[in-house]
C-alpha cells in the first residue's frame, strides 16, 4: 500500500497494511524548508515545496494543508494581524454588535487571495504527489468558530445567553456556513482528498455541551453534509479535553476526528467504533516538541496498542505541531508506527 491507499483504507473501515501516518506539521514543515510563515502564507508554491520535502525527510502518509485559523475570518473582513514568523491571527472583530449581521454581505470567499494561495497550494500538491500520499485541504474554521471570531470571542459567548439575541446568532451562523461551505466546494474542486474544519471554541473548555449541541453541532452537521455532497470525506478538530461530547461529535457526520492528546484515547475509541476514524493525539508540545524520541516511542506504541485491530485510526499529534519540534522526534514517531502498527 502507499500512503493515500493507507489512509483511504482506515477512512473505509479496512485494515491497512500498517498504521498510516497523517501530519498536522505545516509550522515545522515551513521551518525546515527555511520558508518563513509570512512566505508560507503568500506562495503556493512554498507550501508544496515545504510539504514535499517534509515527506521525503519523515516519510509519511498524508498531507495537511493548513496555513492559520485566520483566513476565512479574514476572508469576511475581520481585522487579522500578519506577522512574519508566525501564523496570522485575529486582531479584533468584524462586527460590534449582533444586529449588524444583516448588514454583512453575502460571502464570497473565492475573491480571497489568501483563500487562493490555499486553493492552489492543493492543486500543486496533487500535481505532485498524484494518488501516491493523501492530501487533506484544510478548509480553515467551522461555523461557531468562525462566528466568534466575526462578532468577538468574548461578546459571542455572551450573546449566546441572551435568548433575544437567539435569531441573530442563528444568522451570524448562517452566514459563517456558507462562507464554509464555499470553502469546501473550492477545496473539492482544487483536487483534496479530504476536507476538514477545526471547531476548538465549541469545545468544554468553552462551552457546555447542551451550548455544543444547541449552537455547534447542527452547522458541522452542515458542512459534513456540504462535503459529502462533493464527494470526500470531512473531518473535524476540536482542541482540549472533548471526552464530554464524544456522543455529539459522533452525530456530525464526519469521518474522521482529529483531537487533543488531553481526550481520553479509549473511551474516543469506543465512541467511534465502526462510525469514524480517530486522527491523533500524541501531545505536540510536551512530547514531540519538548520530550526525548525515548518518550516519543514510548507515548507511540501506547497509542497504537489502544488502537490495535482497530482499522479507523491514523496516527497524527494532537493538533498542529510546533515549528521547534526536534526531528529526531517526528522521526521516532513515525519509525515507531512503521514497527509497531
Amino acid at each position: 500500500m502507499n500512503g493515500y491507499q493507507r489512509i483511504e483504507a482506515a477512512l473505509g473501515g479496512e485494515m491497512p497494511d500498517r498504521a498510516p501516518v497523517m501530519l498536522h506539521n505545516f509550522m515545522m514543515a515551513a521551518a525546515e524548508a527555511g520558508i518563513t510563515m509570512g512566505q508560507y502564507r503568500e506562495d503556493p508554491e512554498a507550501i508544496c515545496r515545504a510539504m514535499a520535502q517534509a515527506v521525503e525527510t519523515y516519510d509519511y502518509d498524508g498531507v495537511v494543508v493548513d496555513v492559520d485559523t485566520a483566513t476565512l475570518a479574514g476572508a469576511l473582513g475581520v481585522p487579522v494581524d500578519l506577522p512574519e514568523h508566525l501564523p496570522a491571527r485575529c486582531s479584533g472583530a468584524g462586527i460590534r454588535d449582533l444586529a449588524e449581521v444583516v448588514d454583512l454581505p453575502v460571502p464570497e470567499i473565492a475573491k480571497d487571495g489568501r483563500v487562493q494561495v490555499w486553493l492552489e497550494a492543493v492543486r500543486l500538491l496533487r500535481r505532485h504527489f498524484g494518488d501516491e500520499i493523501y492530501v487533506r485541504g484544510n478548509c480553515d474554521q467551522a461555523p461557531f468558530s468562525l462566528a466568534s471570531a466575526v462578532r468577538g470571542l468574548d461578546g459571542w459567548l455572551l450573546d449566546l445567553t441572551d435568548e433575544d439575541r437567539r435569531p441573530q446568532a442563528e444568522a451570524l451562523l448562517a452566514y459563517c456556513a456558507e462562507a464554509g461551505k464555499q470553502f469546501i466546494r473550492l477545496m473539492a474542486g482544487a483536487g483534496a482528498h479530504m476536507v476538514s474544519n477545526g471547531d476548538s471554541p465549541a469545545g468544554p473548555d468553552l462551552i457546555s455541551p447542551a451550548m455544543y449541541r444547541e449552537f455547534a453541532l447542527p452547522w458541522e452537521r452542515a458542512l459534513a453534509g456540504e462535503a459529502r455532497a462533493a464527494g470526500l470525506p470531512w473531518l473535524l478538530h476540536i482542541c482540549g479535553k472533548t471526552d464530554r461530547i464524544l456522543t455529539a461529535m459522533a452525530e456530525s457526520g464526519a469521518e474522521a476526528f482529529e483531537l487533543d492528546y488531553k481526550t481520553d484515547a479509549r473511551l474516543a475509541r469506543e465512541t467511534f467504533e465502526g462510525r469514524a476514524a480517530f486522527v491523533g493525539n500524541i501531545d505536540p508540545s510536551g512530547v514531540l516538541a519538548l520530550g526525548t524520541p525515548a518518550l516519543v516511542e514510548e507515548k507511540t506504541r501506547e497509542l497504537l496498542g489502544v488502537f490495535e485491530g482497530c482499522p479507523r485510526f491514523i496516527l497524527n499529534a494532537g493538533c498542529a505541531i510546533p515549528a521547534g519540534t526536534p526531528p529526531e522526534n517526528l522521526k521516532a514517531m513515525v519509525r515507531t508506527a512503521r514497527v509497531c502498527g
